[in-house]
């Protein structure tokens, strides 16, 4: 597609947001996400609610408001893979604090028992309520898994660069972001984000090659070579397939592996949505 073409296609609408993409691939990982987020109380919310719920995926703990309409994300795919995206999430940047109550009312944990197990973290959040996270002692005992939602916010994430538990999952244009700089390689990039701070990060690369590196090395591996039907959501499936195999104790190698080729079967279409 150039600009300004109008061409035919397949118009189709799915439950997503990072936030959902990550829930979802966790729930087909046979595990049991909740989710943490804000909805609003019209006809989409209550489909995405149902959607959810369907699929596994809590939905107790979503703020519902009442003057606030559901978010929307949009994506063009061409043969030649993203076009344009736009991402409304007007609804989670006014909610704010507020899907994080669960965290400290004692739903989930509360200031005096904070909560110890794996966060997905989604970098549409805003920058203030980012940075009130990353210093927050509702999350000290977490572990945080946080993705930027798009290169255009992967600058955002940069007051959790150094959180001590945090694991960063990263392509090479955001890394680069985050860096102000350019890479070569996943392997560059990742070294490059741990000297400046990083606890762990995880760099893809498209096709080309895929990186994770903590204080103790760094591993570098490939991807499997496959045609690709689609590219949004890729890399919300590599990070919940990292991160349930983690969970089944898989050591950083293997885990590695394993969201790879997940990633893989997603973008062949393999995967259901």
């Amino acid at each position: 597609m150039r600009v300004g073409s109008d061409v035919p296609g397949r118009i189709v609408r799915v439950p997503g947001g990072v936030a959902m993409n990550i829930a979802m691939a966790l729930a087909r990982f046979g595990l049991r996400p909740e989710l943490l987020t804000a909805v609003g109380r019209d006809a989409e919310g209550d489909e995405l609610m149902e959607a959810a719920r369907v699929r596994g995926i809590g939905t107790a703990l979503v703020y519902r408001s009442d003057d606030l309409p559901t978010d929307t994300y949009m994506a063009v795919e061409g043969a030649n893979g993203l076009i344009a995206a736009i991402a409304d999430a007007h609804s989670l940047e006014a909610a704010g604090d507020k899907i994080l109550r669960p965290l400290a009312d004692g739903r989930i944990a509360s200031a005096d028992a904070p909560y110890v197990g794996p966060v997905a973290l989604d970098g549409n959040l805003t920058v203030s309520l980012l940075r009130e996270i990353a210093v927050s002692p509702l999350f000290a005992a977490a572990d945080l898994r946080v993705a930027p939602a798009s290169p255009g916010k992967a600058e955002r994430l940069i007051p959790l660069l150094d959180h001590p538990n945090a694991t960063l999952y990263v392509n090479l244009e955001e890394a680069g972001l985050l860096l102000h700089r350019t890479f070569d390689s996943s392997s560059e990039a990742a070294n490059a984000l741990v000297a400046k701070g990083a606890h762990r990060v995880l760099v893809t690369n498209g096709g080309q090659d895929a990186s994770l590196a903590h204080k103790n090395g760094v591993f570098t591996q490939q991807p499997p070579s496959v045609l690709v039907a689609r590219v949004t959501g890729a890399g919300d499936t590599f990070m919940a397939a990292h991160i349930a195999a983690e969970l089944e104790g898989q050591p950083d190698p293997e885990a590695l592996r394993a969201a790879l080729d997940a990633a893989a079967l997603y973008v062949s279409g393999d995967t259901p949505l």
